[in-house]
């Protein structure tokens, strides 16, 4: 049943390798606790798991495993493999939404105006640009190849979670960044084996996320950006800058291949509460004077 329904993500529901790993991983950890036993457990059995993961786990973690859960018990129920589903009634737990951390226009400048001289510095400068202009995530930053750009057009190809695809524009400065790189530095990185990826580290392979994250880290603390600075506070920067200067909803959402609207609205709160902040340190009846 476990492996047939493993296929079944893979084939019906057509996810992701590793969104199918983390669910099996979960489901591995639930099965390994009842002993495999998983036919005859009831709510009250399930929610005991829930609490001992309490123990250890934060509530974003329980939720990942409780969504794991329900979707096993909700094949078995379809397909006839048992009568009632355990899972039905249990709720995720409730999260407290935290707004997005993102650079002003200002930090973003000063991060990418740091000094080029050597072949590193311009595949870094290029990753940059390409970062913040597209909004991708580090996996798929890391992951273009020859085939995923369109420099004449200034576009890129991405293939997203679950094997999506979709296209995203990029602006002249990250275009003529990537040209200059591509043209000028990438073939002084590449060695004996080729590779097809854009990015390329000093041994002539594709650049990995923990690569991408060494170097951002360097560059911080280089141009001196005195705030938490990861892959993902650059996609933000780029969705809030977007929304900020007009951009519309629907268009943020496919250009950061979020497959549900409410997750791109999150940057709603956040240029809400830039204008909340300017609305108060400037509009004189913003306060009462005392």
């Amino acid at each position: 049943m476990i492996n047939e329904y493993e296929l079944y993500l893979k084939t019906e529901k057509k996810l992701g390798d590793k969104t199918i790993d983390s669910y099996m991983l979960d489901l591995n950890d639930f099965l390994v606790f009842f002993n495999n036993d998983f036919l005859k457990l009831k709510k009250k059995d399930i929610e005991g798991y829930l609490h001992y993961l309490r123990n250890g786990l934060s509530a974003r973690s329980i939720n990942r495993h409780i969504s794991s859960i329900k979707g096993f018990y909700k094949y078995l129920f379809d397909e006839g493999k048992i009568s009632e589903d355990p899972s039905e009634e249990i709720s995720v737990l409730k999260i407290e939404k935290s707004l997005p951390k993102y650079l002003t226009i200002e930090e973003v400048d000063k991060l990418l105006n740091f000094e080029t001289k050597t072949v590193f510095d311009y595949r870094n400068k290029a990753m940059m640009e390409v970062m913040y202009a597209s909004g991708l995530r580090v996996s798929e930053l890391v992951s273009l190849d020859f085939n995923s750009i369109d420099l004449d057009n200034s576009l890129i190809r991405i293939k997203g979670k679950g094997k999506k695809e979709r296209i995203v524009p990029i602006g002249e400065i990250a275009s003529n960044a990537l040209k200059l790189y591509i043209e000028e530095y990438r073939p002084f990185l590449v060695k004996q084996g080729r590779f097809d990826q854009l990015f390329l580290n000093n041994h002539g392979k594709p650049i990995s996320r923990h690569g991408f994250n060494f170097i951002l880290g360097n560059i911080k603390e280089a141009t001196g950006i005195d705030k938490d600075l990861t892959p993902h506070v650059l996609r933000h920067s780029f969705a809030t800058h977007l929304l900020e200067g007009g951009a519309d909803l629907r268009s943020i959402q496919e250009m950061l291949g979020h497959e549900n609207i409410s997750t791109t609205n999150i940057y709603t709160y956040v240029v809400n509460e830039v204008l909340r902040e300017n609305y108060d340190m400037y509009h004189p009846h913003a306060k009462k004077e005392e």
